[in-house]
């Protein structure tokens, strides 16, 4: 609805603001009264008494505010009320979002929330100060360099962390399953995210690690899949968003599509008629039949989890690890000026199957805890038939089935899956008989 369609409110928005200013009172009883059905849609008394508070802080707060700032903190506390997504975008920032998504922006190198008035760390990103520190997913940040962060906003918090670089920042963290306190003090670094890393874990079985969805992700994921099946015929692959904080939507819908030669990806619901969105896989797809593993956890958000529940809506991929973090909403950069913007939540999206991951997550198909695992010594004193004196000997030799060796990998849910695609691999293989 716009003011100008309702002249008279324009006029009591006028009167209202003049009071805050001190040229007229907030009230004037000559004034026409406002139609009946403009009541109905606008709280007049709430905007009375913004505008009322607005006047005492400009009058009675121990220093002098100044006008633009306190509306500007204004817009942002009403904001941040709706959700902890929702937020207002100045310059600094709006610039900082921009260069977030292409990949390259300073800092330690995390993704942030709130969570009862903290500061929650979503995911560190790889190859960080955060990551090479020891910074978990799901860590409250209590204070950055003893400045409390209790009913701290996002933005404000992303300043504090930022910093020259070279430069140190002191997070005093909390940890889930411990009660003290730990400090951990970061150098900030010119953070530059590589969006995919790739290997081959053994002979025929590769690994692609997403970090996060950027602009060219899902361009760089077909050009690693495409040198690792140069390097070996693929037998299983492996594909981790773990601590993926997610993204770019299109771009998770253009790494899903990789996968798949059909059906629905993802479909966001909203109240806009253009957050009613519905995403299709195209036919040409880089591995429709390659056995698939996906790798998820508490860090995983947003666009990793949309393309982990489509894999596992369309049945395509086998989900390992833990629960994903449950960021199922949409949020769209709604520019103000030339510099600065709104990001606000407009929709939610959902998995094929109509699923909702909004605070729910992904759960996975096997779940995996992190783990360290010592092997142990064979058994003192254990016997085979082939150590008994007088055993027969194999008729068959040289027909005995050679094991898959087992990788040298210290990531226990890595590890899991890997030996997941290892039983796939060995149960899809052409039978053999005796002759």
């Amino acid at each position: 609805m716009k003011f100008s369609l309702y002249p008279p409110f324009a006029g009591i928005a006028l009167v209202v603001l003049a009071g805050a200013l001190g040229a007229e009172p907030a009230t004037n009883p000559d004034a026409p009264a406002p139609p009946p059905e403009l009541e109905a849609v606008l709280p007049l008394d709430e905007l009375r008494l913004f505008v009322e508070v607005f006047d005492r802080i400009r009058t009675a707060y121990v220093e002098p505010v100044d006008d633009a700032q306190l509306l500007q903190e204004a817009i942002r506390g009403m904001l941040s009320g709706l959700d902890p997504h929702s937020t207002f975008l100045d310059a600094e920032q709006f610039e900082a979002l921009e260069t977030g998504t292409s990949g390259e922006f300073g800092g330690i190198g995390i993704e942030i929330g709130l969570e009862d008035g903290f500061i929650k760390i979503i995911s560190p990103m790889d190859d960080t100060p955060a990551m090479r520190a020891g910074v978990q997913p799901g860590d409250l940040i209590l204070k950055i360099d003893q400045q409390p962060t209790k009913g701290m906003g996002l933005a404000e918090a992303v300043d504090l962390l930022r910093g020259e670089v070279g430069s140190r920042v002191t997070l005093t963290l909390l940890r889930e399953g411990t009660d003290q306190p730990l400090d951990v003090v970061l150098e900030r670094a010119a953070i530059k995210v590589p969006s995919i890393k790739a290997e081959v874990l053994e002979p025929g079985f590769g690994y692609l690690r997403i970090a996060q969805f950027q602009t060219r992700t899902a361009k760089d994921l077909a050009t690693e899949l495409h040198k690792l099946g140069e390097a070996a015929e693929l037998r299983g692959l492996v594909l981790d968003l773990r601590n993926n904080p997610g993204g770019l939507l299109r771009s998770a819908v253009e790494v899903t599509d990789l996968f798949l030669d059909q059906g629905l990806i993802v479909y966001t619901d909203g109240r806009l008629p253009e957050s009613k969105l519905r995403y299709q896989a195209s036919p040409e797809t880089a591995v429709p039949d390659l056995p698939l593993v996906v790798l998820i956890n508490g860090g995983s958000a947003s666009a990793a989890e949309i393309v982990a529940g489509a894999l596992q809506d369309h049945r395509r991929a086998l989900l390992v690890g833990t629960r994903s973090f449950g960021k199922g909403s949409v949020q769209t950069v709604l520019p103000l000026t030339e510099d600065r913007a709104v990001k606000l939540t407009t929709a939610l999206y959902f998995t094929p199957s109509g699923r909702s991951i909004q605070a729910q997550g992904i759960d996975p198909d096997i779940q995996v805890r992190r783990a360290e695992i010592k092997p142990l010594q064979d058994e003192p004193g254990s016997y085979r038939e082939s150590d008994l004196s007088g055993h027969l000997e194999n008729g068959a030799a040289g027909k005995t089935r050679t094991p898959v060796a087992a990788a040298a990998i210290s990531d226990y849910q890595l590890q899991e899956a890997l030996n997941l695609l290892k039983g796939i691999a060995v149960f899809n293989r052409p039978r053999t008989t005796g002759e």
